[in-house]
């Protein structure tokens, strides 16, 4: 139960966001009503509560303590000019979007500068959702004083978050998702034609999830870790697992007699299995490499602080022996290479347990894990941090927050104009709206996605809002109670479902409503038309001022994409052919990141809703070949730091030459993403393994590039000319 947990919230980053927040308010609202401030300054308070917690997402407890008393004054500031400019609209309109623009903007200034902008912004919405005006405001100072102190509280002793803490569940998080990985790829051996197709999809979801963790422990790594090695040696423990389970995988595939399955199969939702509609094999081979996957899982599953035992270590012993050639099993070509896959996941298992600090049993090592123990310390020993170069940012209005505060300034005047319109009295709720499909958007695509995902949202939390609403009546404490449980699942659930989040936030404002007398069926629809009409000003403001169009987005990212899997690329064959180490997986992280952002920017084309199915389809596919690549690259740079201490892998000067014809084309395609009028042409032609040449006779093997780099370099090029028909890259006609 505590993996399947840490597996379904890795870090448990959402629990924690959920219980902090519900339990900010309750604690506000339990002292308010001890102070015997009455029902209008209690809801301001716990709104208050809510704005203290989930504004601020530094990771070091020093820079949120500064931040929080920071946000007091800004609040009480905030708070006295929405009720000073109560009586005065005009004013008070102005002032509002003033502040919205300023709060925007200040995302430029780090996570501080976000959370400042934003505990302004929504106190003075607060302050007009509960109608302060002057004469209250020494009656709000102490509601939101006392909701700033019972988040501190909260925060920092009662659901305390050390970036060390939340690491370690990290790490647990991604041990408990790479167990579910091979228990989907253990039934992905034994799926019949009938649960094929599913027991894929099964292995591309926990490959991707195993992903997202890996990604989600890069980004915590400098927070909770003192030592900068110690850092970078958990990164590469964290990669090799990841990229050994994503190996096992693509092996299995090919064990179900796919001889040429592209690793494009992994990673296109959707596609069916190859050679799915077969029967799974059943011999003495297929049914001992069953009992090993299940034992590998046993491996990743074991505590790391308990020694292996002479049981457990006895299956590792078995496994790691795999990597030896003489202990394979008779079995076919493709069966033999599942085997492999296996005996390197248990390796990159071993290396885990080793950088997490595992227990370090050695009296039961055979040799084949004796070999690989050398083998990690050897790697350890050569660990090397390069600094980063700085970036070119953006100035003026190409800078993004400098935009994006424009745009929605521009959109909340709408907002303002037109929610007036609607009601003298609730227009605010348009400006929220507007604001907030604005926020983690870049593209007019993405804002038009999130505030379609807004309105339906809201429109099923005015459903649920008269039901409660009549339910609860005036039960004070009991609407409280419902409040506390739906802030607690708007935030549980912010990270997988916004359209969740609106419905909560929606049905939680409707007993909100109730509890200031102020509930009618008629205010709820008013939400909704609202709602609609600040997600309409949102995505006006987003088209036509300083508008970035999606496929503008899109085309830039994926030129980035292309860019550092181009780095990626050229920086592991450099150093597979004798140039000097470098930390490759630093590089192969920014690849990763810069995928993940260009996934997250196609959304809006690879939306259930799109008209343009063609568009659709295209999409997915060239994001799916694009994360093909990017496994291929990641194998790579791996192989390519084992360099200086794996025995079978010596550099080549020769494979600078095959690869140069990779490089080539990932350039051309990246001119032709930059300009559509590009002349540039990719080139085709024999496999990379020929453009090596002949061998020297009486070379030994571990003087050659190994057969598993000429793969991922043969797949990498494979991947790279696939690009070409769906970006329309023209391909170059073979000489002669």
């Amino acid at each position: 139960m505590r993996d399947r947990v840490a597996a379904s919230d890795p870090g448990l980053l959402r629990l924690t966001a959920g219980l902090r927040t519900a339990g900010s308010i309750a604690l506000a609202v339990a002292v308010l009503a001890l102070l015997g401030t009455d029902v209008t300054h209690l809801v301001a308070g716990a709104l208050a509560a809510m704005v203290s917690t989930f504004a601020i997402r530094e990771k070091q407890r020093g820079q949120q303590a500064i931040t929080l008393a920071l946000g007091l004054p800004v609040a009480l500031a905030s708070m006295t000019l929405a009720a000073a400019l109560h009586s005065n609209v005009l004013a008070g309109d102005l002032v509002f979007v003033a502040l919205i623009f300023c709060a925007v903007y200040g995302r430029r200034f780090g996570d501080r500068g976000t959370a400042l902008g934003l505990i302004g912004f929504q106190i003075y919405f607060v302050s007009l959702f509960v109608g302060a005006s002057v004469g209250e405001l020494p009656e709000l100072f102490r509601a939101v004083a006392v909701a700033f102190g019972c988040g501190a509280l909260v925060r920092f002793v009662l659901v305390p978050e050390t970036p060390t803490g939340v690491l370690e569940r990290l790490r647990e998080a991604f041990r408990a998702r790479l167990a579910q990985l091979l228990s989907a790829q253990h039934d992905l051996l034994d799926a019949g034609p009938e649960e094929a197709d599913r027991a894929l999809e099964q292995v591309r979801e926990g490959t991707a999830r195993l992903h997202e963790t890996a990604l989600l422990i890069q980004g915590r790594l400098e927070g909770g870790t003192a030592d900068e090695r110690v850092a970078a040696l958990v990164q590469r423990r964290v990669a090799d697992a990841e990229i050994a389970a994503e190996r096992l995988g693509l092996s299995l595939l090919r064990a179900r007699g796919a001889e040429r399955v592209d690793t494009l199969a992994m990673h296109l939702p959707g596609a069916p299995i190859p050679s799915g509609g077969r029967q799974p094999v059943k011999d003495e081979a297929t049914e001992t490499l069953r009992r090993d996957l299940e034992a590998l899982r046993v491996l990743v599953l074991r505590p790391v602080e308990q020694a292996a035992g002479p049981a457990v270590a006895q299956l590792r012993n078995r496994l790691l022996g795999y990597r030896d050639e003489e202990n394979l099993p008779v079995a076919s070509p493709a069966v033999q290479d599942v085997f492999r896959a296996v005996g390197e996941a248990a390796r990159a298992v071993l290396g885990l347990r080793i950088a997490l600090g595992g227990a370090r049993d050695e009296s039961d090592d055979s040799p084949a894990t004796a070999r690989s123990r050398e083998e990690l310390d050897a790697e350890d020993a050569v660990l090397d941090a390069d600094e980063e170069t700085p970036t070119e940012e953006a100035t003026g209005l190409r800078r993004p927050t400098t935009r994006a505060a424009v745009q929605v300034a521009v959109g909340s005047t709408l907002a303002i104009v037109g929610g007036e319109l609607l009601s003298r009295d609730r227009w605010y709720w348009a400006v929220l709206t507007c604001w907030i499909v604005f926020l983690n958007t870049a593209s007019t695509g993405e804002i038009l996605v999130k505030g379609y995902r807004r309105l339906l949202g809201t429109v099923l939390g005015v459903l649920a809002g008269i039901v409660l609403a009549g339910a609860v009546g005036h039960n004070t404490w009991t609407a409280f109670a419902l409040v506390l449980l739906f802030v607690f699942a708007m935030f549980y659930s912010a990270p997988l479902s916004y359209t969740a989040v609106s419905f909560f936030v929606t049905a939680a404002l409707g007993l909100l409503y109730t509890l200031l007398h102020t509930y009618s069926l008629s205010v709820l629809v008013l939400r909704i038309e609202e709602t609609a009409l600040g997600a309409a000003c949102g995505v006006i403001a987003a088209a036509f001022v300083l508008p970035v169009q999606t496929d503008r987005r899109t085309n830039e990212l994926l030129a980035t994409v292309l860019e550092r899997l181009g780095d990626v690329t050229r920086s592991a064959v450099d150093q597979l052919s004798g140039e000097p180490p470098k930390e490759l997986l630093d590089e192969a992280r920014e690849l990763d990141q810069a995928l993940a952002d260009l996934r997250a920017a196609t959304k809006p084309l690879t939306h259930p809703v799109t008209p343009l199915r063609a568009r659709r389809e295209t999409a997915r596919y060239v994001v799916a070949l694009l994360e093909t690549c990017a496994f291929h690259a990641r194998s790579l740079a791996a192989t390519a730091e084992l360099l200086p201490t794996h025995p079978s892998i010596a550099a080549d000067p020769r494979l600078r030459r095959a690869a140069g014809r990779i490089e080539h084309n990932l350039e051309a395609i990246s001119a032709h993403v930059g300009d559509e009028h590009s002349t540039a042409e990719i080139e085709t032609g024999p496999s990379i393994a020929s453009l090596l040449g002949p061998s020297t006779p009486g070379v030994p093997r571990y003087g050659r590039i190994t057969d598993r780099v000429l793969r991922h370099l043969q797949r990498l090029d494979e991947g790279v000319t696939g690009l070409a028909r769906p970006l329309g890259v023209p391909v170059k006609a073979p000489e002669g």
